[in-house]
């Protein structure tokens, strides 16, 4: 959706400033822009475009959303993850231990015969569930 936008912001040369599509935040799109008209302008016609949200949004309710914070810090041990890079990419694991200063995770995979700690990246792993 983001991209349709941004092909209409470029072949119409509006002055969008910037598109914001936050990944918690699920069916919003904000769109920073000169004034609230060149969002219409972006926006019309464009399918699943349902409505905009009118007024203005300070810098620091969407400060949360582009801030990203390293994926170690929502990782803890017990958590379910899935492994979304490398030879056991798609498959699914227990996290035994937290190395935070390395940013590292020891897992065990869920779908193994026996259990084989591998220690991983934590940029290799995408939370699932968390420990009960």
């Amino acid at each position: 959706m983001a991209n349709l936008i941004a092909n209409r912001v470029e072949a119409n040369n509006l002055p969008i400033k910037a598109i914001l599509v936050p990944e918690v935040l699920k069916g919003y799109i904000f769109v920073e822009a000169d004034g609230p008209h060149f969002v219409e302008e972006a926006i019309a016609g464009i399918k699943h475009v349902r409505s905009r949200v009118k007024g203005v949004v300070s810098f620091s309710e969407v400060e949360r959303y582009v801030v990203i914070k390293p994926v170690i810090e929502e990782l803890d041990t017990g958590d379910i993850v899935e492994i979304v890079g490398g030879p056991f990419k798609g498959m699914r694991a227990r996290i035994t231990r937290v190395e935070r200063a390395k940013e590292e995770v020891t897992i065990e995979l869920l779908e193994a015969s026996f259990t084989l700690p591998i220690t991983v990246h934590a940029d290799y792993v995408k939370l699932v569930e968390k420990a009960r």
